[in-house]
């Protein structure tokens, strides 16, 4: 695994080892990062169920202003850790140990809100959908923010969560991956 574009072209990352950790792959990153062209410079970005920390440490990688890693897992969190301190992003990234599924009201506390989100959670358990609206009670998104989710094809997510509605959605081998945009 490596950052596919940007300042950090090719720099590998290290995976997670010993949990059931499914790492988005190189070309499904460059998939995703090809239709988010033109909408990361200065983006203030949310990963979340972060994992290595790939999609947050790319958008840094191609203009991304700064992120927020949010996982559960303690080894997660130290692969994610050592592979934002590998790529000397300390000082644009906060990393936390929390589980999403019981909020984010956290990101209140942080103070700014997020212009670019990665939800990539454990296929088939209905994280998805849930996740999204605990992001919309948190109020923590700008208002064009693109919420990006990774997902099972098995897992069908509605048309609107919340205050957002799907505006894209493309398939790539098992996975889909659905884009979300705030009803204006």
């Amino acid at each position: 695994m490596r950052v596919i574009g940007g300042a950090l072209k090719g720099k590998r990352l290290y995976p997670v080892r010993g949990l059931a950790v499914r790492p988005t792959t190189d070309y499904l990153r460059e998939c995703i990062f090809n239709i988010l062209e033109g909408h990361l410079e200065g983006a203030a970005v949310l990963d979340l169920f972060a994992g290595t920390g790939s999609l947050g440490i790319e958008a840094l990688s191609r203009g991304a202003a700064s992120a927020v890693f949010i996982d559960k897992h303690p080894q997660a969190i130290k692969v994610l850790s050592r592979n934002v301190c590998d790529c000397f992003l300390e000082g644009r990234s906060i990393i936390l140990k929390r589980n999403i599924l019981r909020g984010l009201g956290l990101l209140k506390s942080i103070g700014h809100t997020f212009d670019l989100v990665f939800i990539d959670p454990p296929y088939d358990k209905g994280f998805a959908e849930r996740t999204v609206r605990l992001l919309d009670r948190a109020e923590a998104t700008s208002d064009g923010v693109s919420i990006v989710i990774e997902h099972s094809m098995r897992e069908v997510l509605p048309e609107k969560v919340a205050r957002f509605i799907l505006s894209d959605q493309r398939h790539y081998g098992k996975t889909l991956v659905s884009f979300y945009k705030p009803v204006l």
